[in-house]
């Protein structure tokens, strides 16, 4: 670690030669105290407090001196690593540099460890990963190791559910505030970097550096998406249409939208595709047999009909079946009910009433 580079990010380079006289390199740097930096010439309290609270900050990172040569990429070739989709979320203390200030260093490592504690178990029940906690910041991927098909949603919700959690919490008196930056794209995963401790699986692509951006340009305790990620969300949620946002070090402006709440949208099918659905061809008398079934459904002979089909293909909407009417051509009021599996929600048995009429209940 170069210590002078340190001093330099810390806008307090004027000590370095007092570093460099004192023999303070990174061995001896996470030891430093408050005597020990009054004893080497930081006589102000100001200057000593930012010391103590970056030195805290370094606790949880292995430290290399400067002769040490840079991580080496331990991956032994292109098989290690692979190309997917991965959803990534980037999230934030907001005024944690404010807070270094006022607190304590150990009441400060108080409040970033809840903060991480409490971001990293609203992770871990979407299934999302972790890949690094930096500081005052959390960098999750949704999509690796373990992929699913709505990561893009389980994102959004964890970074909302991130933001309220994190806004409960009662350290030191202190009200928290989070925000939060998501977006979507194909990267390459999986070389490890690094050694021991300090090991770690790299991540290249678009979506980090936008997360990472879109973050940086969120308002407290606010969810901001890149059009990659709201493309894969449909009306699941309620947005705020931020525009086209200049975002550094990208050429061109970047649409992005504020991630408001769940939406009130029933059927995730209707809330990810839209009411409107082709017409099927060439499956007339799939749809005879549908009616004939349906018919005999109307005169109290129940039925089960079994559709089958590749995934994907949505058979039962096609059918006619979405937002509960009845299959095509029917003309009877009697009751369809449609029911669909919600991905990361637990199932719910159904069960009906004895009696006549009786309505269903869960439980």
């Amino acid at each position: 670690m170069d210590i002078a580079a340190w001093l330099n990010r810390l806008g307090l380079q004027q000590y370095e030669q007092a570093f460099r006289d004192n023999d303070v390199d990174a061995e001896v740097l996470p030891e430093l105290t408050a005597d020990d930096l009054i004893s080497i010439g930081v006589t102000s309290v100001g200057h000593r407090r930012k010391l103590l609270a970056a030195i805290a900050a370094l606790q949880d990172r292995p430290l290399t001196s400067a002769a040490r040569p840079a991580p080496a990429l331990l991956s032994t070739g292109a098989a290690d690593a692979e190309r997917r989709q991965l959803t990534v979320m980037f999230c934030d203390l907001v005024g944690s540099t404010a807070l270094s200030w006022r607190l304590d260093p150990e009441d400060y490592r108080q409040v970033i460890a809840a903060y991480h504690r409490a971001v990293g178990e609203i992770v871990a029940g979407f299934d999302g990963f972790v890949a690094r906690y930096m500081g005052d910041g959390v960098l999750v991927y949704f999509g690796y190791p373990q992929a699913h098909e709505d990561d893009a949603e389980r994102a959004v919700r964890a970074g909302l559910a991130a933001i309220d959690a994190v806004g409960r919490l009662d350290v030191q008196s202190v009200k928290l505030q989070t925000r939060v930056g998501i977006a979507t794209g194909l990267v390459v995963v999986g070389d490890l970097i690094g050694e021991g401790a300090a090991q770690e699986q790299s991540v290249v692509g678009e979506a980090p550096n936008l997360a990472a951006r879109l973050q940086a340009l969120a308002e407290p305790e606010t969810v901001v998406i890149a059009a990659s990620t709201r493309r894969l969300l449909g009306d699941l949620f309620e947005y705020r249409d931020l525009g086209a946002v200049e975002v550094k070090g990208i050429a061109e402006p970047v649409r992005a939208w504020r991630a408001l709440r769940p939406s009130a949208v029933e059927s995730r099918f209707e809330a990810l595709h839209g009411s409107a659905l082709t017409s099927l061809v060439g499956r007339e008398e799939e749809i005879d047999l549908l009616l004939r079934r349906w018919a005999r459904v109307k005169s109290g002979d129940g039925q089960v009909v079994l559709i089958s089909g590749e995934p994907g293909h949505r058979q039962v909407a096609h059918c006619g079946c979405s937002g509960g009417a009845p299959p095509r051509g029917a003309t009877s009021a009697a009751a369809l009910l449609l029911f669909a599996l919600s991905p990361g929600q637990c199932t719910v048995p159904v069960y009906r009433s004895a009696r006549p009429g009786g309505e269903f209940r869960a439980r």
